[in-house]
Protein backbone atom coordinates (compact mmCIF):
# COMPACT_ATOMS: atom_id res chain seq x y z
CA UNK A 1 0.00 0.00 0.00
CA UNK A 2 1.55 3.55 -0.89
CA UNK A 3 1.98 6.33 1.58
CA UNK A 4 2.19 9.73 0.79
CA UNK A 5 1.89 12.80 2.79
CA UNK A 6 1.07 10.41 5.61
CA UNK A 7 -1.89 8.98 3.45
CA UNK A 8 -2.28 6.05 2.60
CA UNK A 9 -3.42 5.81 -1.78
CA UNK A 10 -6.18 3.03 -2.83
CA UNK A 11 -5.08 2.15 -6.45
CA UNK A 12 -7.72 1.25 -8.94
CA UNK A 13 -8.95 0.91 -12.68
CA UNK A 14 -12.38 1.76 -13.87
CA UNK A 15 -13.98 -0.13 -16.40
CA UNK A 16 -12.93 1.74 -19.26
CA UNK A 17 -8.76 1.05 -17.63
CA UNK A 18 -8.53 4.45 -16.35
CA UNK A 19 -6.09 4.34 -13.42
CA UNK A 20 -7.21 6.34 -10.11
CA UNK A 21 -5.80 7.05 -6.49
CA UNK A 22 -7.82 8.22 -3.78
CA UNK A 23 -6.07 9.10 -0.06
CA UNK A 24 -7.56 7.70 3.59
CA UNK A 25 -6.13 8.51 6.92
CA UNK A 26 -5.61 4.51 7.56
CA UNK A 27 -4.59 1.67 5.81
CA UNK A 28 -7.64 -0.29 6.48
CA UNK A 29 -10.37 2.57 5.07
CA UNK A 30 -8.24 2.66 1.72
CA UNK A 31 -7.29 -1.19 1.27
CA UNK A 32 -11.53 -1.42 2.04
CA UNK A 33 -12.08 1.18 -0.67
CA UNK A 34 -9.50 -0.49 -3.04
CA UNK A 35 -11.17 -3.59 -2.82
CA UNK A 36 -15.39 -2.18 -3.14
CA UNK A 37 -13.63 -0.20 -5.98
CA UNK A 38 -12.43 -2.89 -7.92
CA UNK A 39 -15.28 -5.21 -7.24
CA UNK A 40 -17.27 -2.20 -9.09
CA UNK A 41 -15.10 -2.76 -12.15
CA UNK A 42 -14.92 -6.37 -12.41
CA UNK A 43 -18.60 -6.21 -12.08
CA UNK A 44 -18.81 -3.56 -15.39
CA UNK A 45 -16.50 -5.62 -17.31
CA UNK A 46 -18.58 -8.88 -17.14
CA UNK A 47 -21.42 -7.19 -18.36
CA UNK A 48 -20.43 -5.06 -20.59
CA UNK A 49 -19.40 -6.80 -23.94
CA UNK A 50 -16.13 -7.90 -24.63
CA UNK A 51 -16.44 -9.80 -27.42
CA UNK A 52 -18.68 -8.93 -30.88
CA UNK A 53 -20.04 -11.52 -32.91
CA UNK A 54 -21.32 -10.84 -36.05
CA UNK A 55 -22.64 -12.25 -39.18
CA UNK A 56 -23.38 -11.44 -43.14
CA UNK A 57 -27.02 -12.66 -42.60
CA UNK A 58 -29.88 -13.95 -40.01
CA UNK A 59 -29.43 -17.25 -41.53
CA UNK A 60 -25.92 -17.28 -40.39
CA UNK A 61 -27.52 -17.01 -36.76
CA UNK A 62 -28.67 -21.24 -36.00
CA UNK A 63 -24.36 -21.60 -36.52
CA UNK A 64 -23.13 -18.38 -34.97
CA UNK A 65 -25.17 -19.06 -31.71
CA UNK A 66 -22.46 -21.69 -30.83
CA UNK A 67 -19.98 -19.02 -29.96
CA UNK A 68 -22.36 -17.31 -27.99
CA UNK A 69 -22.84 -20.84 -26.12
CA UNK A 70 -19.06 -21.03 -25.67
CA UNK A 71 -18.51 -17.29 -24.39
CA UNK A 72 -21.79 -18.32 -22.25
CA UNK A 73 -19.95 -21.12 -20.67
CA UNK A 74 -17.04 -18.71 -19.49
CA UNK A 75 -18.76 -15.89 -18.42
CA UNK A 76 -17.97 -13.55 -20.98
CA UNK A 77 -20.28 -10.47 -22.26
CA UNK A 78 -20.89 -10.58 -25.92
CA UNK A 79 -22.78 -8.12 -28.32
CA UNK A 80 -24.45 -9.96 -31.95
CA UNK A 81 -25.23 -7.94 -34.94
CA UNK A 82 -25.72 -8.39 -38.32
CA UNK A 83 -23.67 -6.51 -41.46
CA UNK A 84 -22.61 -7.59 -44.75
CA UNK A 85 -19.36 -6.72 -46.43
CA UNK A 86 -20.99 -6.55 -49.57
CA UNK A 87 -25.06 -5.54 -49.02
CA UNK A 88 -23.82 -3.12 -46.66
CA UNK A 89 -19.68 -2.03 -47.15
CA UNK A 90 -20.25 1.54 -45.21
CA UNK A 91 -21.88 -0.11 -42.26
CA UNK A 92 -19.42 -2.76 -42.32
CA UNK A 93 -16.31 -0.68 -41.86
CA UNK A 94 -17.79 1.68 -39.59
CA UNK A 95 -18.28 -1.20 -37.41
CA UNK A 96 -15.23 -2.16 -37.36
CA UNK A 97 -13.62 0.94 -36.97
CA UNK A 98 -15.56 2.06 -34.14
CA UNK A 99 -15.75 -1.52 -32.34
CA UNK A 100 -12.34 -0.78 -30.10
CA UNK A 101 -13.77 2.27 -28.87
CA UNK A 102 -16.93 0.44 -27.44
CA UNK A 103 -14.33 -1.88 -25.01
CA UNK A 104 -15.14 -4.74 -27.99
CA UNK A 105 -11.50 -6.99 -27.07
CA UNK A 106 -12.35 -9.73 -29.95
CA UNK A 107 -14.75 -9.56 -33.02
CA UNK A 108 -15.82 -12.97 -34.21
CA UNK A 109 -17.23 -12.91 -37.56
CA UNK A 110 -19.05 -16.02 -39.49
CA UNK A 111 -20.71 -15.70 -43.05
CA UNK A 112 -20.96 -17.50 -46.00
CA UNK A 113 -20.59 -18.05 -49.82
CA UNK A 114 -17.89 -15.23 -51.17
CA UNK A 115 -17.03 -14.84 -47.40
CA UNK A 116 -15.06 -11.87 -47.21
CA UNK A 117 -16.87 -10.58 -43.88
CA UNK A 118 -14.08 -11.59 -41.39
CA UNK A 119 -11.27 -10.06 -43.80
CA UNK A 120 -13.01 -6.80 -44.96
CA UNK A 121 -13.60 -6.19 -40.89
CA UNK A 122 -9.81 -7.31 -40.22
CA UNK A 123 -8.53 -4.42 -43.16
CA UNK A 124 -10.39 -1.72 -40.61
CA UNK A 125 -9.67 -2.39 -37.02
CA UNK A 126 -6.43 -3.70 -34.81
CA UNK A 127 -8.18 -6.24 -33.07
CA UNK A 128 -8.61 -9.89 -33.52
CA UNK A 129 -10.44 -11.35 -35.74
CA UNK A 130 -11.62 -14.87 -35.90
CA UNK A 131 -13.50 -16.05 -38.67
CA UNK A 132 -16.03 -18.69 -39.32
CA UNK A 133 -16.95 -19.63 -42.41
CA UNK A 134 -20.70 -20.66 -42.79
CA UNK A 135 -21.93 -23.88 -45.08
CA UNK A 136 -24.82 -21.83 -46.76
CA UNK A 137 -24.10 -22.59 -50.64
CA UNK A 138 -24.18 -26.20 -52.73
CA UNK A 139 -20.44 -26.36 -51.67
CA UNK A 140 -20.92 -26.60 -47.90
CA UNK A 141 -18.29 -24.31 -46.75
CA UNK A 142 -15.53 -25.04 -48.30
CA UNK A 143 -16.31 -21.32 -50.69
CA UNK A 144 -16.43 -19.75 -47.30
CA UNK A 145 -13.34 -21.50 -46.28
CA UNK A 146 -11.16 -20.33 -49.08
CA UNK A 147 -12.72 -16.61 -48.99
CA UNK A 148 -12.30 -16.10 -44.93
CA UNK A 149 -8.69 -18.36 -44.65
CA UNK A 150 -7.10 -16.80 -48.12
CA UNK A 151 -5.58 -13.17 -46.42
CA UNK A 152 -2.98 -11.64 -48.19
CA UNK A 153 0.27 -10.69 -45.78
CA UNK A 154 -0.76 -8.21 -43.37
CA UNK A 155 -4.26 -8.35 -42.89
CA UNK A 156 -4.89 -11.82 -40.53
CA UNK A 157 -7.78 -13.61 -39.84
CA UNK A 158 -7.90 -16.60 -36.94
CA UNK A 159 -10.00 -19.31 -39.60
CA UNK A 160 -11.53 -22.23 -37.42
CA UNK A 161 -13.27 -24.90 -39.20
CA UNK A 162 -16.43 -24.82 -40.92
CA UNK A 163 -20.09 -24.37 -39.18
CA UNK A 164 -21.27 -24.77 -35.49
CA UNK A 165 -18.09 -26.66 -34.21
CA UNK A 166 -15.90 -23.56 -35.48
CA UNK A 167 -18.16 -21.72 -33.96
CA UNK A 168 -17.87 -22.97 -30.56
CA UNK A 169 -14.23 -23.20 -31.36
CA UNK A 170 -14.27 -19.35 -32.26
CA UNK A 171 -16.02 -18.86 -28.75
CA UNK A 172 -13.28 -20.29 -26.82
CA UNK A 173 -10.56 -18.77 -28.77
CA UNK A 174 -11.55 -15.66 -28.00
CA UNK A 175 -11.89 -16.45 -24.36
CA UNK A 176 -8.52 -17.69 -24.81
CA UNK A 177 -7.11 -14.29 -26.31
CA UNK A 178 -8.94 -12.37 -23.76
CA UNK A 179 -7.88 -15.04 -20.45
CA UNK A 180 -3.70 -13.40 -21.33
CA UNK A 181 -5.18 -10.73 -19.06
CA UNK A 182 -7.92 -12.10 -16.92
CA UNK A 183 -6.94 -14.81 -14.49
CA UNK A 184 -10.59 -15.54 -13.79
CA UNK A 185 -11.52 -16.46 -17.38
CA UNK A 186 -8.03 -18.58 -17.48
CA UNK A 187 -9.22 -20.44 -14.37
CA UNK A 188 -12.46 -21.37 -16.38
CA UNK A 189 -10.51 -22.35 -19.08
CA UNK A 190 -8.56 -24.94 -16.85
CA UNK A 191 -11.76 -26.24 -15.59
CA UNK A 192 -13.02 -26.57 -19.06
CA UNK A 193 -9.66 -28.41 -20.38
CA UNK A 194 -10.29 -30.60 -16.82
CA UNK A 195 -14.07 -31.12 -18.38
CA UNK A 196 -13.15 -32.31 -21.60
CA UNK A 197 -10.32 -34.90 -20.18
CA UNK A 198 -12.66 -36.61 -17.58
CA UNK A 199 -15.24 -36.70 -20.86
CA UNK A 200 -12.71 -39.01 -22.38
CA UNK A 201 -12.01 -41.01 -19.49
CA UNK A 202 -15.80 -41.43 -18.74
CA UNK A 203 -15.94 -43.06 -22.68
CA UNK A 204 -12.92 -45.18 -22.17
CA UNK A 205 -14.66 -46.75 -18.92
CA UNK A 206 -17.86 -47.44 -20.78
CA UNK A 207 -15.79 -48.63 -23.81
CA UNK A 208 -13.61 -51.23 -21.96
CA UNK A 209 -16.55 -52.26 -19.30
CA UNK A 210 -18.86 -53.31 -22.65
CA UNK A 211 -15.49 -55.26 -23.86
CA UNK A 212 -15.56 -57.18 -20.78
CA UNK A 213 -19.15 -58.60 -20.78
Amino acid sequence: MLKRCGKFMADWRDANGRRHRAAFPTEAEALAHQARMRAMEATALMSKPLVSIVMGSDSDLEVMREAGKALDEFGIAYEMDVTSAHRSPDRTADYARKAAGRGIRVIIAGAGGAAHLAGVIAAHTTLPVIGVPIPSTSLQGMDSLLATVQMPAGIPVATVAIGKSGATNAGILAAQILALADAAIAKKLAAHKEKLARGVEEKSRKINATMEE
